[in-house]
């Protein structure tokens, strides 16, 4: 649903959350990660470091998203939460991935070391749906950019946290 009068600044501020978690799907798990996998044959676990990053990010994300209705207008507080509810489904995915590999690493005793080549096949399986989900995300924040910019809200948002008053839209 599309708000006609919603001030340019607001729309900058609206563009914020998606930004944020653009740059954490870019730059943390494509760029870090491709980087990262180059060496991780010889210290496996510096991998490691794209899910806990990632988990920083989205937990700020998530937390800035519960204070955002009582320091933001209306149209910021509504991205603000159509990015949290994007950052916990991505954490969810985080953490069946890690589940998966904590279960491949928990046949072979930690030891990655006495990982057989079906095990890397299998993590491979394990974290392909994460993969995808980033691919998906990255789409639809790019999108949520684009909707803040013109002043876009999801009508499930506006069902659920109708606008005030003064805040008229185009349909």
């Amino acid at each position: 649903m599309i708000f006609d009068n919603i001030p340019e600044q607001q729309r900058k501020q609206a563009r914020h959350p998606h930004e944020f978690f653009l740059i954490n799907l870019i730059t943390n798990h494509i760029l870090v990660f491709v980087g990262l996998l180059g060496m991780a044959k010889q210290e496996p676990w510096l991998l490691l470091i794209v899910p806990a990053v990632s988990i920083l990010i989205l937990t700020y994300l998530v937390w800035r998203a519960a204070i955002s209705r009582k320091r933001d207008p209306w149209f910021v507080f509504c991205h603000w939460q159509l990015c949290a509810r994007r950052s916990r489904f991505f954490i969810g995915m985080i953490a069946l991935m890690g589940l998966g590999i904590a279960v491949i690493l928990a046949s072979v005793g930690g030891n990655v070391t006495d990982l057989r080549p079906g095990h890397y096949a299998i993590g491979g399986m394990v974290m392909l749906p994460t993969l995808f989900s980033v691919l998906v995300l990255i789409i639809m924040e790019s999108d949520a950019v684009h909707k803040a910019s013109i002043g876009d809200v999801p009508e499930w948002l506006v069902k659920k946290f109708p606008p005030p008053d003064e805040i008229s839209s185009d349909g």
